[in-house]
């Protein structure tokens, strides 16, 4: 990493001498300069981290990516983003996007160096999902990212077998579509937060806390080739481990 020496006070300790004003504006802009050095390099090494978990997840899948990078947000009714990257790096329609942290949604349109991504959160997308260590499966329907609690509003699980075990903290997995388009499985989803009382019908809806962040999208990667055998869980990070419960209280008046 490059010393940074600060050059700030610099500026009054020159003002009265001759050709003040220049050395002033000079040093102004050296301070300009590196301060955008030093957002820079804070850019860069967020991007690196981001760059490392995506390689992690797609190689825990056994997903061959190409990354991106988003570069803007869409601004009419559908919740969207766009990436630059196109068909002059392999992508086409309806393949799976996702990031280091789990599914981002689909590619939807392609141009030769930019695409549109439908975002998992829209309210027209539904991703096949099936429960973590389980084989009882179900959809995950968006509700729009705006208005209804930012980047990880709780997106609708509608479980197909309604006496099917269900709990929250169980996590979720894409179950993959027919070809492996638009969605690859074993993408992690989300985690059940909410479980809505059974009401008699054929299925049973639950929300779900997404693990992805939405409204902070900067890396992600599409994937370009299917796994070669379903990753099953395999994507998930490891279960956290359950805290012991706290020791009984003693009794006023007891002896230690």
């Amino acid at each position: 990493a490059a010393v940074v020496r600060p050059v700030g006070n610099a500026v009054d300790a020159v003002t009265d001498a001759p050709g003040a004003r220049r050395r002033a504006e000079r040093l102004q802009r050296e301070n300009q300069r590196l301060r955008d050095q030093l957002r820079s390099a804070r850019i860069d090494q967020g991007k690196s981290a981001q760059l490392d978990r995506l390689l992690g997840a797609a190689g825990l899948g056994g997903y061959r990516i190409v990354a991106a990078n988003v570069i803007s947000v869409g601004q009419g009714l559908e919740d969207t983003v766009t990436i630059d990257a196109g068909s002059g790096s392999g992508i086409r329609p309806d393949m799976t996007v996702m990031t280091g942290d789990g599914l981002v949604g689909r590619v939807t349109r392609v141009g030769p160096a930019t695409s549109t991504v439908l975002l998992a959160t829209d309210v027209n997308s539904s991703v096949g999902a099936r429960l973590e260590d389980s084989k009882e499966i179900g959809f995950v329907q968006g509700r729009g990212r705006r208005g209804l609690g930012g980047g990880r509003t709780p997106m609708r699980f509608q479980l197909l077998d309604a006496n099917a075990p269900l709990r929250v903290g169980q996590r979720l997995v894409t179950l993959g579509s027919q070809g492996e388009r638009p969605y690859v499985p074993g993408v992690p989803v989300g985690t059940v937060e909410r479980i809505d009382a059974p009401a008699g019908g054929l299925t049973r809806t639950a929300y779900i806390q997404p693990f992805v962040h939405f409204t902070g999208l900067d890396v992600v990667a599409v994937v370009v080739a299917p796994p070669k055998t379903d990753p099953r869980d395999a994507v998930l990070p490891p279960s956290p481990t359950p805290s012991a419960p706290a020791p009984p209280a003693a009794a006023p008046g007891a002896s230690p």
